[in-house]
Parts: C-alpha cells; structure tokens; sequence
C-alpha cells in the first residue's frame, strides 16, 4: 500500500479533497460535451486538491516589488495569501508537510483545468519522502492592472505522487509510422471511421447524429474491436485524506 501523508502543524487547519471530475466551464458546454474526452475527465481528477481558507482579491500594477501586489481579504478575514517574492507572484505558504514513500516526490501545480483569467499557477516537484521543509504554492500574474478574486473553498493547488526518476529511465524515440504494422492499421481504420463520423453529423438522419459521439477510446476497445488493457480507467476514484 502507498501512502501520502499530511502533517499539518499544530494551530493551522487545512483542507484537501480528491480531485472532482467536474468543472463549471464543462457543465457549460453545449449538451456537456466536453466531458466526452474521457483524458481531460482523468486529468481533472488525478490528485488531491488544497481548498483555499478564505476569500480575497488581489491586483498587480506591473512592478516588480513586493508592494507591487495588492491583496484585499473579505471583510472580517486575513487573507491566505500573500506578495513573498515579487515579480508579479503571489503565494499561498501551505501549512503541512507532506510524506510520501521512498523514492516518491510530489508533483504541486495549479488545478488541473481550472483556466483563471489574470493569474497562472506555477508548477514544483519536491522530494517530500525526505524532506522536512514546508512549500509554497505560487501564483504569477499575467496582467497589470486586472483584479483577481480567490473564493473562500476554490481550489489553489492540485498534488499527486510521481515516481523519482521515472522519467530519467525512459528512453525516447522516433520511428514511422509504417514501421509497426499492427498499429498503422488500427491508426487507418479509426482515421476512416473519424472521417465517415464526421461526415454523418451534417445529415440529421444518420446514424452518426443518433451516436452524438465515437466511444471507442472512453470504452477501451481499439477500432478493429480488440479491447484495450484490463486497466483502462474511465473514472478514478481516489481515497480521501482520513
């Protein structure tokens, strides 16, 4: 069993969810299409989430100073964030320590999906199966002059475990297509199947239109009707903090 522990220090609350499949701007699509693309629907769900403490907004002029940024608790708060760094960043100071198991870091990046006008999350991986030190999670604006606002219960930070050196042992390549047979004609006969789909969407009679999408890949089967490997995920259910 693989573990990922939060040590919150004393005094200071914290909250961390699983990661939901959900997100506003998807309910929005037309008919919620967007939830059709089973790899964004994983994404949105892989890790745990860190909710923000309260609400507040903030605006940077453009300077490169601390007091360049200007934050505005709600009335009656303080806000979780604060200008440490300069340059148009804004950080969150995450009161936990996080432990993983040896040979684990923890990938912390922004929510996954969670386009935000004016600011954009930065991203960090940290040796937590050692490390005995606290993080930030830093947000940097992308505009002068434009007002942000951070809900009390959004999301502020997204975590996962990934595997230290995994991607060191990986060995890269490049080849045609031609040179695997098996799949150049699983690849063709989807590319066909995509291009008559897309073709029936114009008549509302066909087919196609009934279907409203291919599902081939949310269901794990390759176009000839081979089915993908015992552990395809449609859906992750990952366990909560206890």
């Amino acid at each position: 069993m693989k573990r990922l522990t939060a040590y919150v220090i004393d005094g200071h609350e914290l909250t961390i969810r699983p990661a939901p499949l959900e997100r506003e701007w998807m309910n929005r699509t037309n008919q919620r299409f967007a939830y059709r693309c089973l790899p964004l629907n994983i994404a949105n769900a892989h890790g745990w989430e860190i909710l923000n403490g309260a609400g507040f907004s903030a605006v940077w002029d453009g300077g490169e100073r601390e007091n360049a940024v200007r934050i505005e608790p709600d009335p009656g708060t303080h806000a979780p964030a604060v200008s440490h760094f300069g340059s148009g960043t804004l950080t969150f100071h995450i009161p936990c320590l996080f432990k993983t198991d040896s040979g684990t870091d923890l990938f912390v990046t922004g929510p996954l999906n969670r386009p935000k006008d004016g600011i954009a999350a930065l991203t960090g991986i940290i040796e937590t199966d050692w490390s005995p030190y606290t993080f930030t999670m830093n947000w940097q604006f992308t505009r002068a002059g434009h007002r942000i606002r951070f809900e009390a219960g959004e999301p502020i930070c997204h975590i996962f475990p990934v595997s230290r050196g995994g991607l060191e042992a990986v060995t890269p390549e490049m080849r045609k297509l031609s040179e695997n047979p098996a799949l150049e004609g699983e690849y063709k006969a989807w590319s066909d199947s995509r291009n008559s789909f897309n073709e029936g969407l114009s008549d509302p009679n066909s087919d196609a239109v009934r279907k409203k999408w291919q599902k081939s890949y949310f269901r794990g089967v390759c176009p000839s009707g081979r089915n993908g490997p015992e552990d395809h995920r449609s859906r992750l259910r990952l366990k909560p903090f206890g």
